[in-house]
C-alpha cells in the first residue's frame, strides 16, 4: 500500500504503483486539507469579483467572466475540447504514472478539488482502470493537457480506458467497477489537468530502467574486454582515484569484480604479452559508464525535488487566496530527459564498438570472423552488430534535445513551451534501444567466450553466461538470432544478471 499524504514520493513507491500495481490510498489528513481548500474555492464561486480558473475561461479566454449557471458545463466543456490527442495510445503505465503523480498533487490541497475527485481517481487506480492517452497532445507547458486531459474524461465516464489489456468505454468500465462518474464543479477541470505529470512520471520511470542498464552495461563490458583478451589491469582502484568522479569509481569497481578469477584475463598477464593498450571502447568504458551514472544521479534530485512540488494554476494557497503562476512550465523536467537521451546513446555506441571488435578477425585476436560455425556458410552475428548500428544511429539523433525548441500557442499567451512531453518519448525510445544495443553485446561476448575453451571466464561472467544459455538456444549452423535478441532482452529486464 502507498499512502499518498499530501506529501513528496519516492522514485520507489511511484514505480510499485505504475508497474507492480501496488494499491494506493490518501491519507486523512490530505484529505481534510483537500476539504478545507475547496471551501476557500467555493467562496470565491460565489463572489461577484471574477477569480481566474473559478469564474472565467482559460488561456487566451481568460477575460471572460463566467455566469454561476454555466461553470460546470465550462468544465466539461475544457476537458472535451482539451481531449483532443492524437497518434498511437501510450504505454499503460505512462498513463498510471500520470494517473498518480496528478493525484498527488490534488492530495496537497493546494488546487481546490473537492475530495470525491481524489476518491476518484484513487478508484480508478486500484481497479486497474487506464485510460487511452494518445502520443501527441502536450507541449509540456501549460501542464501535458491533452494527455491528462484523456485521464479526465474517464473521470467524467467518457472516452475509452483499458482493463487488463481490453478496451472499453469508460461508462461501462466505471460502472463494472463501482465507481460513479463525476460531474466537476468550479476549478477542477483545469486542476485536473494543469501539471507536468506526464514527463515526470516517464522520467521516473527511465531512471529506475537505467539503474539496471548501466549495470548491464557494465557486465557486457567486461565480458567483451575478457573475450578480446584485454586487461583488468586498467580499471585498478589507485588509477580511477586520479580521477575522482563517483559513477567511473562505481563503474571500474564492478567491472573489476566481474572479471576477478578470470583463467582467460590471467592467461595473457604478464610480461610475454606483446600489446600495449586495449581499445578505448574497452580501456574508457569506466569512464563513460560512469559519467552516464553521474549523468542520472543529478537527474535524480530533480525528479526527487518534482515529487515534492504541487503543480497547477492558479493554486490556492494555505491562506485562501487563489494566485496565477508558472510553476507548471516543464522546463526543469525537460532538461534532465533531453541530458540523459545523450549518455544513453554514448553508452550503446560504445556498446556497438565493442561488439564490431569481437566479429571482426582482424582485431578480435583469434575469434573466427563474426563468431560463425562454418565462416562463409554461415554469417554468424554479422547482421546482429547491424542491428546495433542501426539502433545507435538512431539513438544518436534521438540525443538532439527537444527542449531547445518552442512553439507559440493559446493566441500568443502560451509563447514558449518546453517540449518536456517529446523529450521523455524519445527518451523512453532511446531506453528501449539502449536494452537491443546490450542484449546484442551480452550475446555477442557471451558466444565469444565459450569460444575461448578451454579457458574458463570469471565466475561472475560465466554466471551471465549460464543464464543467457537458459534464456536462448544453444550455438548452431541455423540460429536464429531475433528470438535470441528478445530473449537476451528479457533476461536484461528480469534482473537476473549479475
Amino acid at each position: 500500500m502507498v499512502v499518498i499524504d499530501g506529501g513528496p514520493l519516492t522514485r520507489e513507491q511511484v514505480v510499485a504503483v505504475v508497474r507492480d500495481h501496488a494499491p494506493v490510498e490518501v491519507g486523512d489528513a490530505a484529505l481534510a486539507e483537500v476539504t478545507k481548500t475547496r471551501e476557500h474555492v467555493e467562496r470565491l464561486a460565489e463572489a461577484t469579483t471574477p477569480t481566474y480558473g473559478v469564474s472565467t475561461g482559460f488561456g487566451a479566454l481568460a477575460t471572460r467572466h463566467i455566469p454561476l449557471d454555466r461553470r460546470a458545463a465550462l468544465q466539461r466543456s475544457l476537458i472535451r475540447s482539451h481531449a483532443a490527442g492524437a497518434g498511437d495510445p501510450v504505454e499503460p503505465e505512462v498513463v498510471r504514472g500520470l494517473m498518480l503523480l496528478r493525484l498527488r498533487t490534488l492530495a496537497t490541497g493546494r488546487t481546490g478539488v473537492r475530495p470525491a475527485i481524489v476518491d476518484t481517481l484513487t478508484g480508478l487506480l486500484n481497479a486497474g482502470i487506464t485510460p487511452v492517452v494518445h502520443e501527441y497532445g502536450s507541449l509540456g507547458c501549460s501542464g501535458d493537457l491533452a494527455p491528462l486531459s484523456a485521464v479526465a474524461l474517464a473521470l467524467m465516464g467518457e472516452g475509452d480506458v483499458t482493463v487488463d489489456g481490453a478496451v472499453h468505454s469508460a461508462k461501462d468500465a466505471l460502472y463494472e467497477a463501482g465507481i460513479a462518474p463525476l460531474e466537476l464543479a468550479e476549478k477542477e477541470g483545469l486542476a485536473l489537468i494543469n501539471g507536468t505529470d506526464g514527463m515526470l512520471g516517464m522520467l521516473v520511470l527511465a531512471l529506475h530502467d537505467l539503474h539496471r542498464l548501466l549495470d548491464v552495461a557494465d557486465l557486457t563490458a567486461a565480458m567483451s574486454v575478457e573475450a578480446l583478451l584485454g586487461t583488468d589491469r586498467v580499471f585498478a582502484p589507485e588509477l580511477q582515484a586520479l580521477r575522482p568522479h563517483p559513477g567511473q569509481a562505481v563503474s571500474a569497481a564492478r567491472m573489476t569484480a566481474l572479471l576477478s578469477g578470470s583463467a582467460i584475463v590471467a592467461s595473457h598477464r604478464g610480461p610475454h604479452c606483446n600489446r600495449v593498450q586495449d581499445a578505448y571502447s574497452l580501456r574508457c568504458a569506466p569512464q563513460v559508464h560512469g559519467a552516464a551514472r553521474d549523468t542520472v544521479a543529478y537527474v535524480e534530485t530533480v525528479a526527487d525535488r518534482e515529487l515534492a512540488a504541487a503543480i497547477d494554476n492558479p493554486v490556492v494557497l494555505p491562506d485562501g487566496r487563489v494566485e496565477s503562476n508558472g510553476n507548471f512550465h516543464g522546463a526543469p523536467v525537460a532538461y534532465p530527459l533531453d541530458f540523459l537521451a545523450i549518455p544513453v546513446a554514448d553508452v550503446a555506441s560504445m556498446a556497438e564498438r565493442r561488439t564490431d571488435r569481437m566479429l571482426d578477425a582482424n582485431r578480435s585476436h583469434g575469434l573466427p570472423p563474426f563468431l560463425a560455425d562454418d565462416p562463409g556458410v554461415d554469417s554468424g552475428h554479422m547482421i546482429a552488430q547491424y542491428t546495433q548500428a542501426a539502433i545507435v544511429s538512431e539513438m544518436k539523433r534521438l540525443a538532439v534535445p527537444a527542449s531547445v525548441d518552442s512553439i507559440p500557442s493559446s493566441a500568443m499567451q502560451e509563447d514558449h513551451v518546453s517540449m518536456g512531453w517529446s523529450a521523455a518519448r524519445k527518451l523512453r525510445t532511446s531506453i528501449d534501444g539502449l536494452t537491443t544495443v546490450l542484449a546484442i553485446e551480452l550475446l555477442t561476448a557471451a558466444r565469444a567466450l565459450d569460444l575461448r575453451a578451454p579457458l574458463t571466464p570469471a565466475p561472475a561472467t560465466g554466471a551471465a553466461v549460464a543464464a543467457l544459455r537458459r534464456a536462448v538456444p544453444g550455438p548452431g549452423p541455423d540460429r536464429h538470432l531475433a528470438p535470441e535478441i528478445a530473449a537476451a532482452e528479457a533476461l536484461i529486464r528480469s534482473g537476473e544478471l549479475p
